[in-house]
């Protein structure tokens, strides 16, 4: 149990940046690490969104930029705050006690730092542990049911499902057959009537069309080019490639830094386990989705919105394909701050200004406590990500000395002792452990 009480009288270099005694050098160093990562998670990540939304050359070339540099200082600033704040703290309040290395030089720099982000990004944050397939599952269902119901959804969320899905799963509201009946025959007689000059790439196209055509479709179903069994394998193939090409672009800078020393490890950009499990998972969960909206159409003679809470649910298995606590956490965190804005709208839930920002801030602050005092109960994906962030200078932190708190937080560093300069600590540094 921790010794909440007790304190030690170590200072920041002891404990905190212990490769450099100076706190402004080390600030720096942190900042420069920060900096580097957080533009290459960014620049990908917005590149890839600008892609997917088909956004047009003039977001190329007055917002993309801005978007990610703002983003960039957001999870620079977290970083580079954290250890001002940690050598502050020590300042002013003379010695270290249990709360300060992590929660409480967290707390105040992710708060600012979440400020400087897009109020649009300021999602809801959770830090508990649950069954991520199960949490997935139920995330999905209710996403896909409020994608379904008219004004549900909206903005960045709205788009993007419609590009997974379709917008052929976008009723307005439930319909049944003889409403959409006239609909699609018109709409396929406008099209045979429609004549083309016929070339190598359109006569395949038409020949795959018949084929589509001559299965099984219901009346209630949009997709009027293909037959059901048809359109849940063409998604599946879109969003494969969609899902494998992703990760594809994620390994690229890595791969063509070993261009010329390891040429062969080129080879796994292309041919690499992850690739094809985000492919299985985004393919897997459109498919399922898909599939299972057309059977209950079948089997009810009827499109409604309920349709996606069972669709989205059965769909939420495909989470096995690629088990990833971020994916689920920024999903669940998403719906929360769904349903709460639409409490907000209805009248029901009191809106609490910057509750957003607090709730990240105190998230983060408890994740950076774990992270100092008891890495072994951090989810190591968390774990790998600060170290990334802070160029692996997370794990030289003094931990033996934090023993005295009772959380084991030298658990995992057993052999590490760091070395100090004895002209800039506060106590007689122990000796470095020579390691073979």
């Amino acid at each position: 149990m921790a010794a909440l009480s007790k304190s030690i009288p170590h200072n920041c270099y002891e404990i905190g940046h212990t490769w450099h005694p100076h706190c402004g050098q080390a600030f720096l160093h942190i900042t420069h690490g920060a900096l580097a990562e957080s533009l290459r998670i960014y620049g990908t990540l917005y590149l890839i969104a600008a892609v997917l939304r088909k956004r047009k050359l003039d977001y190329y070339l007055h917002k993309l930029l801005p978007e990610i540099l703002q983003s960039t200082s957001f999870l620079t600033a977290n970083g580079s705050l954290y250890i001002a704040c940690f050598c502050i703290l020590r300042r002013i309040l003379g010695k270290f006690y249990f709360w300060t290395p992590g929660f409480g030089a967290a707390l105040p720099a992710s708060y600012v730092a979440i400020l400087i982000e897009r109020k649009s990004r300021r999602g809801l944050l959770t830090i508990y542990m649950a069954n991520l397939v199960l949490l997935f599952c139920i995330t999905a269902a209710l996403f896909m049911f409020f994608f379904r119901c008219k004004d549900g959804l909206k903005g960045f969320t709205f788009s993007a499902l419609k590009f997974i899905v379709g917008k052929e799963e976008i009723p307005t509201h439930s319909f049944s057959p003889e409403v959409t009946f006239s609909k699609i025959d018109r709409k396929i007689k406008h099209r045979e009537e429609v004549s083309r000059r016929m070339n190598i790439i359109a006569l395949t196209k038409k020949l795959v069309d018949q084929v589509c055509k001559h299965g099984p479709r219901h009346r209630c179903c949009k997709h009027y080019e293909d037959n059901c069994i048809s359109y849940c394998i063409k998604g599946f193939i879109r969003m494969f490639s969609v899902g494998y090409l992703i990760q594809c672009c994620l390994r690229i800078p890595s791969a063509f830094r070993h261009l010329f020393t390891k040429p062969s490890r080129l080879l796994s950009l292309f041919y690499n386990k992850e690739n094809f499990q985000l492919g299985a998972f985004l393919g897997s969960f459109v498919s399922i989705y898909k599939g299972t909206s057309c059977f209950l159409r079948w089997v009810r003679n009827l499109d409604d919105e309920l349709h996606a809470l069972i669709a989205g649910s059965l769909a939420g298995i495909s989470m096995m394909f690629y088990k990833s606590t971020t994916i689920s956490m920024y999903l669940a965190s998403k719906l929360v701050e769904t349903m709460y804005f639409k409490g907000i709208e209805a009248g029901k839930v009191p809106y609490f200004p910057h509750a957003d920002s607090i709730i990240y801030a105190i998230s983060t602050a408890i994740c950076f406590q774990a992270a100092v005092m008891e890495v072994q109960t951090l989810r190591p994906s968390y774990w790998k990500f600060l170290l990334r962030l802070t160029k692996g200078r997370f794990a030289v932190m003094n931990r033996r000395v934090l023993d005295v708190f009772g959380t084991e937080a030298s658990k995992n560093f057993k052999n590490f002792i760091p070395k100090l300069d004895p002209r800039y600590t506060s106590v007689p540094p122990e000796l470095p452990i020579e390691l073979s």
